[in-house]
């Protein structure tokens, strides 16, 4: 009688674990909040300067946050999967 191989399962592995791709969504929902920080301040007449373009939140807090979002993607990317172990 001869023995049947059975096919072995081979488990999927990816580059990164489930938590480095929960941090990269966290990180792309920051930088897409940076940006939407930056909308507005368009003058309702084009002959009319208006100073609202120049304020705080689009000009100083905005480009902040995005850069925060660009760093927490990096972390992301680098921080080392937790090993587990399955016996």
């Amino acid at each position: 009688m001869s023995k049947k191989n059975k096919p072995e399962e081979k488990k999927v592995e990816f580059a990164l674990g489930r938590e480095n791709y929960r941090l990269l969504i966290i990180g792309f929902v920051i930088i897409i909040f940076g940006f939407l920080l930056m909308i507005g301040g368009k003058a309702e007449n084009p002959d009319e300067f208006n100073e609202a373009i120049f304020s705080f939140r689009r000009i100083t807090l905005a480009p902040i946050i995005v850069l925060f979002g660009f760093i927490f993607e990096i972390y992301a990317i680098m921080k080392k999967p937790k090993e587990t172990e399955k016996k």
